[in-house]
């Protein structure tokens, strides 16, 4: 008996990787965080909204995966597990998470415009409480402290990453046949 396997969704784990890489490139420092801005928010919120919670979160494992063997594709170019345990860490770990349950709410709920938002702001959520956990601890800060500077600058760029994410998955998902 011949089995066969779908390898589109896997096609667009992958694709979803590299484009999270060339967000991390797309880099804007701020002066009093080492968190610096990137496009990489917009492309885990859109993998999970278009890939769905299995395969969104995936394409953020292959995405850590390949900056922990020592590609390039972390912010400014940077790579390895140094990262991953160092003061911005819990943001990239946060992207497994956040496009993970990005696709399992949005799955679970109806496919109105407020419920998709809702998807969106639940994934950064799950970013922005295991970013500021590991920027707390490792740069050793206050909670407060670590929020001000971890969360506080991005909320206006990451709205308007929710807004851009929302109008690109109603016009790629279609086009789109994931299982």
């Amino acid at each position: 008996m011949t089995q066969y396997v779908n390898v589109k969704p896997m096609i667009y784990a992958a694709l979803f990787a590299a484009l999270t890489a060339i967000g991390a490139f797309i880099r804007i420092p701020l002066p009093l965080s080492p968190v610096p801005i990137t496009l990489q928010v917009f492309f885990v919120l859109l993998a999970g909204l278009v890939l769905g919670a299995r395969w969104g979160g995936t394409s953020m494992v292959v995405y850590v995966m390949l900056g922990v063997i020592g590609l390039p594709v972390f912010s400014g170019g940077s790579s390895g597990l140094g990262i991953l345990l160092g003061p911005t860490g819990g943001y990239i770990i946060g992207f497994v998470a956040g496009a993970f349950v990005t696709g399992l709410i949005y799955n679970k709920v109806n496919d109105s415009k407020t419920a998709t938002i809702c998807a969106m702001i639940g994934g950064l959520a799950v970013i922005y409480l295991l970013g500021v956990m590991q920027l707390s601890f490792v740069a050793n800060m206050t909670l407060q402290q670590a929020v001000a500077v971890g969360i506080l600058p991005f909320l206006i760029g990451d709205a308007i990453k929710i807004v851009a994410a929302l109008i690109v998955a109603d016009r790629i998902r279609p086009l789109l046949a994931v299982s």
